[in-house]
């Protein structure tokens, strides 16, 4: 099933039986009928508008009378199927409607995203709100982030990240995210994992803008960390990890500047056709007297379009090397064709990073 089968036929009756029960007016079959004329040939985010147009010839006009309808919602709400993983997609247009026609209503819009959130997220729709009016946005947030239901807590996280995946970019949060740091600080030992997991990714987001922010903020929350806070940590550095911070690995328990040597770095052939594996073996030995903590990475620097190439880092391992100790490593890369890459014949580099150092590099091509 395809992400965008979230938002079909069933989603549109789901959403029309949920309406019509808090809202007599509401026309269901002209609703259905919108949604089944056109939706087919649609992608995802096409599907969203679609469904918060047709939403709105079958709601009031006013949209300060949609707010009993919305706030009514929830426990009319049919949430589908369990055994399928795009079901709560359904809800998507009918919280985004909120930043679609009410913009101009922060009073009713908050409460009625706060209420709806959990249905599927208000992520989307409250990033519209904090680029219109960002003091009003968290005065909201500041609110939120002690709230007792976790799908509002991480929201405050989830909803403020600079550069959420299909989110709207946010950009003032991207050039100084200090507004967002004292709703951060609250919620990095929250007692639910789905909300740390959102403030390590809104770091994370953080890292790939301003690094040092991060780094500095890890090492005052390393001092006292709970378990809880050092998973985030960890999670939040993993950009950083990757770009080789120095800085970062000797807060995280790697050892800094490892004594270590790299050899027979071997691929299975030098040669690779898209849709087949990069398959390599190396040696790792340790040249220390003490035991050394390895972040071991591989990198690839693809060919791009102007025939420059361009680094991709890929976790490999991470182990524990006892003095003089040496362990063979394999992987097996696969190269095949992805939506989120384009790839281009040539001459490419594969690298060896330990504890975000390159040791060693060989050259692979690859037929496209």
């Amino acid at each position: 099933m395809l992400m965008k089968d979230g938002l079909d036929l069933r989603a549109a009756k789901r959403i029309a039986k949920a309406m019509a029960a808090v809202y007599l007016k509401f026309n269901s079959a002209e609703f259905i009928q919108q949604i089944e004329q056109k939706y087919q040939p649609l992608e995802l985010k096409e599907r969203v508008e679609l469904f918060i147009e047709s939403l709105s010839q079958s709601l009031p006009e006013d949209f300060t009378k949609c707010y009993d309808i919305f706030m009514q919602l929830k426990p009319h709400w049919d949430h589908g199927d369990p055994n399928d993983a795009t079901r709560s997609f359904a809800a998507w247009p009918v919280i985004d409607f909120v930043a679609a026609y009410g913009l101009k209503h922060p009073e009713q819009s908050y409460p009625m995203m706060k209420s709806l959130t959990e249905l599927f997220s208000a992520e989307f729709a409250i990033r519209h709100f904090i680029v219109s009016d960002t003091q009003t946005a968290l005065k909201y947030l500041n609110q939120w982030v002690d709230d007792e239901n976790h799908h509002v807590r991480r929201l405050v996280s989830e909803g403020t990240r600079p550069r959420l995946p299909w989110g709207i970019r946010l950009k003032q949060f991207c050039l100084d995210p200090s507004p967002c740091l004292p709703l951060l600080e609250k919620l990095k030992d929250d007692p639910s994992e789905y909300v740390r997991r959102s403030v390590a990714n809104h770091l994370n987001d953080i890292a790939k803008d301003n690094p040092q922010i991060v780094i500095d903020l890890c090492k005052t929350w390393h001092k006292n960390a709970s378990k809880n806070t050092q998973w985030v940590i960890k999670h939040a550095c993993r950009s950083l990890i990757k770009s080789g911070h120095n800085e970062v690995f000797s807060l995280l328990g790697f050892t800094e500047n490892p004594k270590i040597n790299v050899e027979e770095l071997r691929l299975s052939t030098e040669v690779v056709n898209l849709g087949e594996v990069l398959e390599f073996t190396f040696l790792v030995t340790s040249l220390a007297n003490i035991n050394q903590h390895l972040a071991i990475d591989f990198v690839v620097h693809h060919v791009k379009a102007n025939g420059k190439l361009a680094p991709k880092v890929f976790k490999l391992k991470e182990l524990t090397l006892a003095a003089g100790q040496s362990i063979e490593l394999n992987k097996k890369h696969p190269i095949k064709a992805i939506t989120t890459r384009k790839y281009y014949a040539g001459e490419h580099q594969l690298d060896i990073q330990i504890n975000g150092q390159v040791i060693t590099s060989t050259k692979f091509v690859l037929n496209v």
